[in-house]
């Protein structure tokens, strides 16, 4: 049996894959410069450090370069930087290790969740945007 080739679709899978990648941070990002005193007070209560800088870290990396993703500006530099930003805030804010009961297992999946967005950053960092971007690469 040949093996399945899907070069001939590889850019349209990449903007796709960067759209799906991104929509996360891009609504969540969004959410986050709407309720900015909310996300502040998230911040302080998960504790992370310096919550107002802490916020506004949050909405740049998740709106703005989540954004960036999807239009393929920057694309590998910035889905490295997503890439340790998921890991990163898997450890501070769904720390399901200190939790028990539901608690813990909604975290752990959270946890997770992170981890494995953090993968799909690292191979759109090694695979670039495609052609369908502004970097066209």
């Amino acid at each position: 049996m040949q093996y399945l080739s899907l070069d001939k679709y590889k850019d349209s899978y990449l903007l796709i894959a960067r759209v799906l990648v991104a929509i996360l941070f891009v609504l969540f990002g969004w959410q986050k410069i709407t309720g900015f005193e909310g996300t502040v007070g998230y911040m302080a209560a998960v504790g992370a450090p310096l919550p107002q800088i802490a916020a506004v870290v949050a909405v740049i990396v998740e709106l703005v370069f989540g954004l960036l993703i999807v239009i393929g500006y920057f694309t590998r530099p910035l889905a490295l930087i997503l890439a340790i930003y998921t890991v990163v805030t898997g450890f501070i804010g769904h720390p399901y290790w200190g939790m028990s009961g539901m608690d813990q297992y909604m975290a752990m999946i959270n946890f997770y969740k992170n981890i494995s967005i953090c993968g799909g950053f690292m191979l759109l960092a090694l695979t670039g945007p495609g052609r369908f971007s502004v970097d066209r690469k």
